[in-house]
């Protein structure tokens, strides 16, 4: 019986052991770092715009397929199958972060009032919708694609809609290289999307 009785605490902590390898029960440790978009054209410290909210232009938060719609870097393995990069965490949604990258480069590049929709109240003369249709890494090619439907809506105006994409080789599919490659070709799309705005 006390054999038995030693045994039992043994087999319960081997047995939770082999589950934590399976399953985890939270407070994992965070990821060594974060990725973001830093934009290559800014808004100088102390800059002024102004104008009536009429003239300015808002930018939407972009529509996203599902594979976007959390913080990881999906990765393209087959033409069926989607993974997700080992370590490579988003500090916000890829929506919202190439929202604020639109926005500061449209407004460094043309001088222009960018506002957000409730800053706009419903008033802006022009808005700039879309989709952010790629933002991952194809894994047999190594390359990284951002591509942006992006459609814009002027008062009076036509709709116009165009597709902007760029890409970038990586050397391996680890987080620093791709979350870097995401950050250039981000830039570039968001570069020609404001030439393209106006």
């Amino acid at each position: 019986m006390r054999f038995h009785k030693r045994l039992r605490p043994l087999a319960m902590a081997t047995g939770l052991a082999l589950l934590a390898g399976c399953v985890s029960f939270g407070g994992a440790e965070p990821p060594p770092f974060l990725l973001s978009l830093t934009p290559d054209a800014t808004v100088n410290a102390g800059a002024s715009l102004s104008g009536p909210k009429s003239g300015s232009l808002v930018v939407r938060l972009p529509v996203t397929p599902q594979k976007l719609n959390n913080l990881r870097v999906p990765v393209q393995t087959s033409s069926t199958a989607i993974a997700y990069l080992k370590e490579a965490t988003w500090v916000d949604k890829p929506a919202r972060l190439f929202q604020d990258l639109l926005s500061e480069t449209i407004a460094a590049k043309n001088n222009r009032l960018v506002l957000t929709a409730p800053q706009a109240g419903g008033t802006a003369e022009t808005y700039l919708a879309g989709e952010l249709v790629n933002f991952g890494l194809d894994g047999p090619s190594l390359k990284v694609t951002v591509t942006y439907d992006a459609v814009k809506i002027r008062e009076g105006q036509p709709v116009e809609k165009r597709r902007f994409e760029a890409s970038e080789t990586v050397f391996a599919a680890e987080a620093g290289p791709v979350g870097e490659a995401l950050n250039t070709a981000a830039n570039k799309v968001v570069s020609e999307v404001a030439q393209w705005v106006g």
